[in-house]
């Protein structure tokens, strides 16, 4: 099966420049292609994931990556929808450089014969006075096919500065550079980087120079139609200082049956049979959860380290009964606490009632009362049999923390504060 093949089998192509002749292409050796980034906040999020793991397998199957952080178009902004972008201060901007770049990099390799270089476009950008951009680059530009752009035309009532309306000169530039100094004869970006893509192929032909190839994958959305990268605490980072990797898998086991087997065909890396086997299982047995599980894990895996991952899935296990614990790390289980509700107590050690209902898993004391007398309260899965018992120091985990669950399913944590 040849790249092309898999792509489409995955999903992942949704627009092309000549198929037949990119197929040639991709098919014919090492190719070199670029994908861009731009710094528009301290992290990339899990919707940039698409063009990771194409640049991924892109790289696998023999090209050579140049991942590009936009040091230059991320002062800029490509329009939005909605409204006029606010403007970073450039120092901001090239510490977010930093940041994105060092998250790329576990991505891909930087050895071999197609080793991935990173690079940044102020290099070329920054040098270029506004007299040597207008005479070489926006000379070649029609602007009645800039104004034919979806979103410039729907902001055109509204209003759009130039800054951003010349957002397609810096990108259709980028292309022409990377190909002149690299010898770049691909991008490929999200579908809705189609004219900005087609721009700098149409660029590279008017200054004489190509062939070059184009293709975008498809944006992301949820089956419910909400927006793919949300969770409830907003957008879900690659940072793990943003979203804990704790959080980072719960995000991906929370996937809709519905989304879940196309999610595989994106982000994994199984083979298509192992992939075919999950999406049989998850139809015949959706309540085991194989393929979320499987997503979650990979994914994880993939951005925050196997050993991020175990606990993920160590964590996800023993908050619910069916694991250890002592086994969690203390990074590891004061996230999975955050996500639950963390209740803070000080001072004196309280009841196992008291316990309870400070942390939120009960409404009143009697209604505590009332759960352990049933059997249905627990504290670091054990089950609670005295709510007037003061709670020993010993059964804080790490010093600090406690796993209380009330039934099957519905936990929370607290944090003891001496």
């Amino acid at each position: 099966m040849t790249l092309v093949d898999d792509l489409t089998w995955r999903g992942l192509l949704q627009d092309s420049t000549d198929l037949a002749s990119l197929t040639e292409a991709l098919n014919g050796g090492n190719l070199t292609f670029y994908v861009g980034f731009d710094p528009t906040a301290a992290s990339l999020h899990v919707g940039h994931l698409m063009q990771v793991m194409t640049a991924r397998r892109l790289q696998l199957a023999g090209h050579k990556p140049l991942l590009l952080v936009g040091g230059a178009t991320g002062q800029i902004g490509d329009p939005k929808e909605s409204a006029e972008r606010s403007l970073n201060p450039p120092e901001v901007i090239e510490g977010w450089v930093a940041r994105i770049r060092a998250q790329l990099q576990p991505f891909v390799t930087y050895q071999g014969a197609n080793a991935a270089e990173l690079v940044n476009n102020l290099d070329w950008t920054g040098p270029a006075s506004v007299i040597e951009f207008l005479r070489d680059v926006g000379k070649h530009f029609p602007v009645n096919k800039m104004l034919a752009r979806d979103v410039v035309r729907n902001r055109l009532e509204t209003g759009i500065s130039f800054t951003e309306f010349s957002y397609q000169l810096l990108q259709a530039n980028d292309f022409y550079e990377l190909h002149v100094r690299h010898g770049c004869a691909l991008q490929y970006g999200g579908s809705d980087q189609w004219g900005n893509i087609t721009a700098g192929v149409d660029f590279i032909r008017r200054r004489g120079a190509g062939p070059v190839h184009a293709f975008t994958t498809p944006l992301v959305l949820k089956s419910d139609g909400t927006k793919f990268g949300k969770s409830e605490g907003g957008s879900v980072w690659l940072d793990p200082a943003m979203t804990s990797p704790y959080a980072f898998y719960q995000f991906w086991i929370n996937s809709d049956d519905r989304d879940v087997t196309q999610y595989l065909r994106f982000f994994s890396f199984k083979s298509h049979e192992e992939l075919e086997e999950l999406e049989k299982a998850t139809a015949e047995r959706p309540q085991a959860r194989l393929a979320q599980r499987a997503l979650a894990y990979e994914v994880t895996a993939l951005v925050h380290g196997e050993e991020e991952a175990e606990q993920a899935v160590a964590a996800s296990q023993a908050l619910f009964g069916r694991g250890s614990l002592d086994s969690l790390s203390a990074g590891t289980l004061q996230a999975a606490l955050s996500e639950a509700g963390l209740a803070s107590v000080r001072g004196e050690l309280p009841t196992m009632t008291s316990l309870l209902r400070e942390s939120g898993l009960v409404a009143s004391a009697n209604e505590a009362r009332r759960t352990i007398a049933e059997g249905g309260a627990y504290l670091n899965n054990e089950r609670i049999t005295d709510g007037e018992a003061v709670l020993d120091s010993a059964a804080l985990l790490h010093g600090r923390y406690l796993v209380l669950r009330r039934g099957k399913r519905t936990f929370a944590g607290v944090e003891y504060e001496r």
